[in-house]
């Protein structure tokens, strides 16, 4: 049956997803239009076609286990000079996606793998383009914010051009999230 390269990830809602995506794909980074965007839980992972069934259990298993949770979005990092990487910030639900990502690559599954730098999540703007260009995405997007409940996450798979296709959606178990972010709800007692 052959390889597939597969990920795992939580889609930025519209209209940021669609935002961030078309300004990506305005400083010049080629690939933007073939990567939705995105949080990784797993990085790009080569498995066998034949496992996808056992993964997509493994999967919902992790999503029934799961609960909604807020996530916020707001300013801009790097990771130059060790990649070439710009980045809006995830800064609400950090902690769930580093549990998440946890569970996906848990032992017991069928996703188990090192990552090649600690897990640190966060939605790339910018990869791979010149300096100048990473430059203005860093600055032009610093005061970048949005936030949105997070429900669930999806599976993608990468075709032979390059292109990230969902290939299956799963929605989280556990009992929805208030529509307000924790750092809301923190101001409105203030």
């Amino acid at each position: 049956m052959g390889t597939v390269t597969i990920g795992v990830s939580i889609a930025v809602p519209e209209p940021h997803g669609s935002l961030l995506q078309q300004r990506r794909a305005g400083f010049g980074d080629r690939a933007a239009h073939g990567i939705p965007t995105h949080v990784t839980l797993l990085p790009p992972t080569e498995v066998d076609r034949a496992l996808l069934p056992g993964t997509e259990a493994h999967l919902g298993a992790v999503a029934d286990a799961a609960r909604p949770f807020p996530m916020r979005l707001c300013g801009t990092g790097t990771f130059r000079p060790l990649s070439p990487v710009v980045y809006v910030r995830v800064v609400e639900g950090d902690q769930d996606c580093a549990r998440l990502q946890k569970a996906v690559r848990d032992a017991s599954g069928p996703l188990e793998r090192a990552l090649q730098f600690p897990y640190h999540p966060h939605v790339t703007v910018a990869h791979g383009i010149d300096e100048a260009a990473m430059d203005r995405a860093f600055e032009e997007l610093a005061g970048y914010e949005a936030e949105w409940s997070c429900t669930g996450f999806a599976l993608y798979e990468q075709g032979s051009d390059g292109v990230w296709r969902k290939l299956r959606s799963f929605v989280f178990g556990g009992p929805t999230v208030p529509p307000q972010s924790r750092v809301a709800a923190e101001e409105q007692y203030r």
